[in-house]
């Protein structure tokens, strides 16, 4: 799909555009995710524009709130810059390179902090919110739990394709994850479009780190359901643009 066509429609959900780079990861994962749905059932939805809108557009404006020092970090300004000067993909990746360190060097200096990085998602299917929270912030330490070996497969394909690291996929029930006696921790643990919602929900703290953030992308109809997680504060559900029933809900474990 045309990046540029891409980036227009995203332009609602974000608050700047992705860089070129990152345009060019979507484009190819949206050639793999309609090659393997032709195989296994991946996505309902069959228009590329509505992919980019329901799939990607969602999963990055989640990935914008969650993340948003990484919007600071695109237009980071040096000491003697006069304008914004945006840092390549490369340069956030490698640890070493100077301009991430004069930007790290910038966000240690606020007095928020950096936000954790270690992402789990549940029921993570087509990959989404996952992977493109880990196309937006490529830093993250990411697992995605997907009990079907065959999206599973398709998962490690595109995190392959587009050359995502850190990146585990788990092939194994959630349940079955959160009763073993090493359950994986995490700073954020992310649910969106899962089967039997109300049951995931909570089983889904057990995977939270102290001070956490659960992440949820659901529709208003399941706001009822955050009322029973008494270890979790909430914050104001934020609506998800271009919609009116989808909502996203951030709480923090205490």
């Amino acid at each position: 799909m045309d990046t540029a066509r891409i980036a227009a429609l995203l332009e609602p959900f974000l608050p700047q555009p992705l860089s070129p780079s990152q345009l060019d990861q979507i484009s190819m994962y949206i050639d793999l995710l309609f090659r393997w749905n032709s195989r296994i059932n991946l996505t309902a939805i069959r228009n590329e524009e509505e992919i980019v809108t329901r799939h990607f557009g969602e999963s990055l404006f989640l990935a914008s709130q969650l993340f948003p020092e990484e919007r600071v970090a695109r237009t980071f300004l040096s000491a003697n810059a006069d304008s914004a000067q945006p840092l390549e993909d490369s340069q956030l990746s490698n640890p070493s390179h100077p301009e991430r360190s004069r930007r790290d060097h910038y966000l240690s200096s606020k007095p928020e902090p950096l936000r954790p990085t270690r992402v789990l998602d549940i029921g993570s299917g087509a990959g989404f919110p996952a992977l493109p929270l880990k196309i937006w912030a490529p830093y993250l330490q990411l697992t995605l739990i997907e009990s079907n070996h065959k999206k599973a497969a398709f998962l490690r394909e595109v995190a392959r394709a587009l050359t995502l690291t850190n990146i585990n996929v788990i092939a194994d029930r959630a349940e079955v994850l959160a009763a073993s006696p090493d359950v994986p921790q995490a700073d954020v643990v992310t649910l969106r479009a899962v089967e039997h919602f109300e049951a995931v929900l909570p089983m889904a703290v057990t995977f939270l780190a102290r001070n956490a953030s659960l992440a949820l992308l659901i529709s208003t109809a399941q706001l009822p359901h955050l009322t029973t997680i008494t270890t979790v504060n909430w914050r104001q559900p934020i609506s998800v643009p271009q919609s009116h029933t989808r909502v996203l809900s951030i709480g923090v474990h205490r």
